[in-house]
């Protein structure tokens, strides 16, 4: 049913957030392959959230899930195909922020569909897999 995924910061947050979709999603997810997957910015973007509110029970409900799901790293290979995807947008005059950038190209370095509501700014990128959760 669902292809190995990588969520976004923004599925992330509505799943944290009780959201009813993306809950259903996440659990056939989970389901299916027994744990989420999410990138290392992912993770930044979050806990730079929750650290700014001093939010610490929200901190360690997050760092709980983190210890039981994946995160992807940002590595060699996920900086060159940044790289690649920055020159290709920046050709065409339609950038987008560096961080989507680098999840964009962890999600295409580890063959993953990438699960966001931000689909505006990543469909620029042709060789990405999107799917929204939120819908």
């Amino acid at each position: 049913m669902y292809k190995p995924s990588l969520l976004d910061t923004d599925i992330l947050s509505e799943l944290f957030k009780g959201n009813s979709a993306v809950r259903a999603h996440a659990s056939g997810y989970i389901n299916q392959y027994g744990y989420l997957t999410i990138s290392q910015i992912a993770k930044y973007e979050i806990l730079k959230g929750l650290k700014a509110k001093k939010a610490q029970k929200q901190t360690d409900i997050f760092n709980r899930f983190c210890s039981i799901n994946t995160i992807l790293p940002i590595t060699d290979d996920v900086i060159v195909k940044a790289a690649d995807i920055y020159a290709s947008l920046r050709g065409q005059g339609s950038l987008i922020s560096d961080a989507d950038i680098l999840v964009a190209a962890i999600a295409i370095v580890n063959n993953l569909v990438l699960v966001t509501n931000n689909t505006n700014h990543f469909s620029r990128i042709h060789e990405l897999q999107l799917d929204n959760w939120k819908i």
